[in-house]
């Protein structure tokens, strides 16, 4: 089960960490005012990666908190995806150049999908694709749309251009530490045989466990967020829960 990656999830807002519940700007709780010191106290608790969401650069659409990512990497040993704002190949390129390991593209795959081609393309597994559904359906744009295709048929699509990496997040567990939506995210794993990390929903040592049940079927980790922030565990007790 050791292959089975936990992503501890620091989300950026105002250059503080915060969680939103279901996306919406309106419900926030700051939980801390550095990144650096979050990112820390999780490095220190095992994690091999660390999980970044600019949500400034999400809705203004261009890269804001991307100091704070640069620093988490250049300070600790870990490695770092980021996501949020992430729109043209400058800002792609400006990560990776920077030693980010691992660039997320989300909305830009309906809104601009020609430019998510050209990335997967070009930069291959570096690239990962964040896909947020509702009812089965990918919304964007900060899950304010959702649009008409089912999450299972762009993970086909972007699989067949070279995509090996899906973040999967079911936005009606997001923030709600109400379990993982397990069966689509194993779905996805299925559809796409591309490796999927699950997002959202993880409540408890039992929801890690069982999405590591499924490690071999491509649920390859899974993005912890909330239930860390909350101390419903921590990031050393998940750890050992996915490798007994």
């Amino acid at each position: 089960m050791s292959n089975f990656t936990i992503y501890p999830a620091i989300d950026m807002r105002g250059g503080k960490c915060v969680r939103l519940v279901q996306g919406d700007y309106s419900k926030e709780t700051v939980y801390g005012d550095s990144p650096l010191d979050m990112a820390k106290v999780f490095a220190n608790d095992g994690a091999q990666w660390i999980h970044m969401v600019d949500l400034d650069g999400a809705k203004k659409g261009a890269r804001v908190n991307d100091s704070h990512v640069l620093l988490v990497k250049k300070e600790l040993n870990v490695s770092v995806q980021i996501g949020g704002g992430i729109r043209t190949e400058e800002d792609v390129a400006f990560y990776l150049e920077n030693g980010i390991d691992r660039v997320i593209l989300g909305s830009a795959a309906i809104s601009n999908p020609q430019f998510v081609k050209d990335m997967l393309h070009k930069y291959g597994e570096k690239i990962a694709i964040g896909i947020d559904a509702r009812d089965g359906y990918v919304a964007t744009e900060g899950w304010v749309e959702t649009s008409t295709i089912k999450a299972t048929e762009l993970g086909k699509k972007l699989a067949a251009e070279g995509a090996k990496t899906f973040i999967f997040t079911d936005i009606a567990t997001d923030g709600m530490l109400s379990g993982p939506n397990v069966e689509a995210v194993r779905e996805l794993a299925e559809v796409t045989k591309a490796n999927v990390i699950a997002s959202g929903g993880v409540s408890s040592l039992a929801d890690l466990k069982d999405l590591s049940v499924y490690g071999e079927s491509g649920i390859e980790g899974a993005i912890v967020g909330k239930a860390l922030y909350t101390e419903q565990f921590t990031v050393k007790e998940a750890l050992k829960e996915v490798e007994k």
